[in-house]
């Protein structure tokens, strides 16, 4: 079979782009879709070399700064991509690569990150997070999101195929889509993430400095607890605002963007790892499961699935209800508390089911039978 694999961008090297390592890794002769491809020189490792086909999009000025200005050309933008020569499409899906279009004797399978987030069930927190509730570039947004899920809706009938990346997403997707989707965990390399034998006494989070991610109120909470030190690893457009939430507190300490060798050490050595994302799945907590660190958690989302709470026989972390600074530190002192019912080994075993082999066989099984049945 001819195979495309087509997906939404490439900004720099995240979950999404572990995936589709690991999609490249099972059809290496695939050919690659982007609509725009702007990643760093020091994450394109995991491409090894192959060529990355592009929409217009990458023509258009200051592509890494404002990409996502350029979201309403991108329904467009994934529709000229000719696809007409390949037997298998797999789309690797959070925004637009999904829309593709297809012919009836084209299997279309689609790795659905989360439908798009700030055009359905999470639409009003964005506008929000944006300041853009009110005046006329809010009811411009609002007609964008309205074309935009009419459209995302449209596309489904495209689709032969969808698989989430956790069952949080599945649900998303019965209630967007009217469709039902296999579960395939994402990967976590966790050959590469060992556990670590020393702990010393801060707390880490990893994280891109986009909005959602909320690294503002990590730090603001770590800023209210100044008898516990935070280490902060991660850049991106947010990071300004992070830094100012800190305000200086002499606890947090920023380190930027670090490389695999740096960011697995401290995450082997922190006490405890820190996420207050709403996340679609979120590979992080379990990277630093994998090296034997306990995970302090939104208890919302796909990390329910990945993080064992205490009320598990063998917890790996602890939850907290809300996304506020107070519920955060509470989390914190439950953590304290309980901290000697979670052993780094109890954490290394629960990473160990999202490995990449598990996820390719996953992921190969399900191919075979969808070709099966297509034909």
């Amino acid at each position: 079979m001819k195979v495309a694999i087509v997906h939404d961008w490439l900004v720099a090297y995240g979950g999404a782009e572990r995936v589709l390592e690991q999609m490249l890794l099972l059809y290496p002769e695939a050919d690659l879709y982007c609509l725009l491809d702007v990643l760093p020189e020091r994450e394109r490792a995991f491409l090894k070399g192959k060529p990355v086909q592009t929409s217009f999009i990458q023509k258009l000025p200051k592509l890494r700064k404002w990409y996502r200005r350029y979201l309403p050309l991108m329904p467009m933008a994934v529709e000229q991509f000719d696809l007409s020569a390949y037997d298998l499409i797999i789309s690797s899906s959070h925004t637009a690569a999904k829309g593709v279009l297809t012919e009836p004797d084209q299997l279309h399978l689609s790795y659905v990150h989360t439908p798009v987030r700030y055009a359905w069930d999470q639409q009003h927190q964005y506008l929000k997070e944006v300041k853009m509730t009110r005046g006329i570039k809010s009811w411009t947004a609002k007609a964008f999101m309205h074309y935009l899920r009419l459209w995302d809706l449209r596309t489904v009938n495209g689709v032969d195929g969808f698989i989430a990346n956790s069952k949080f997403i599945a649900r998303r997707i019965r209630k967007a889509y009217h469709r039902d989707a296999d579960v395939i965990y994402p990967p976590v390399a966790v050959d590469a993430f060992l556990m670590g034998k020393e702990k010393e006494d801060y707390y880490l989070t990893v994280s891109q400095m986009v909005p959602y991610k909320k690294i503002d109120l990590i730090v603001t909470a770590f800023r209210e607890m100044p008898e516990r030190r935070l280490v902060v690893i991660g850049d991106g457009p947010e990071a300004a605002a992070v830094r100012a939430a800190a305000n200086d507190a002499p606890n947090i300490t920023f380190l930027g963007y670090q490389p695999s060798a740096a960011l697995i050490d401290y995450m082997q050595k922190a006490r405890a790892f820190v996420f207050a994302a709403e996340e679609d799945f979120g590979i992080t907590p379990l990277e630093a499961q994998a090296c034997g660190t306990p995970v302090i958690a939104y208890g919302k989302g796909g990390v329910q699935e990945t993080v064992q709470g205490l009320t598990n026989l063998f917890p790996t972390g602890v939850f907290f209800e809300e996304q506020t600074v107070s519920s955060l530190k509470k989390g914190v002192e439950l953590f304290e508390a309980e901290e000697i019912r979670i052993s780094p080994q109890m954490c290394r075993d629960n990473a160990m089911r999202f490995s990449p082999e598990r996820f390719r066989k996953k992921l190969h099984d399900y191919i075979l039978r969808m070709e099966q049945n297509y034909t």
